[in-house]
């Protein structure tokens, strides 16, 4: 059995409903390009705020994930 060597990433997530969907945002388009996703460290939540009302959450994420074994 071989070692599990990680590598981490950091992306933006978005969303207006909510801060768990900015973060399944942010996974999703992660998705798209890495392989082999094993976890996501929440980094930094904040909202971007238009006429004193939410406009969207922003979350910040480290997407863990294994490199392939060559």
């Amino acid at each position: 059995m071989s070692a599990h060597i990680y590598k981490k990433v950091e992306v933006v997530g978005s969303s207006t409903s909510s801060i768990e969907d900015a973060v399944n945002n942010a996974v999703a388009k992660a998705a798209e390009s890495i392989r082999n996703i094993r976890w996501v460290e929440v980094v930094e939540t904040r909202c971007h705020v238009e006429d004193q009302k939410i406009a969207y959450w922003q979350v910040t994420v480290k997407i863990g994930f294994t490199l392939d074994d060559n």
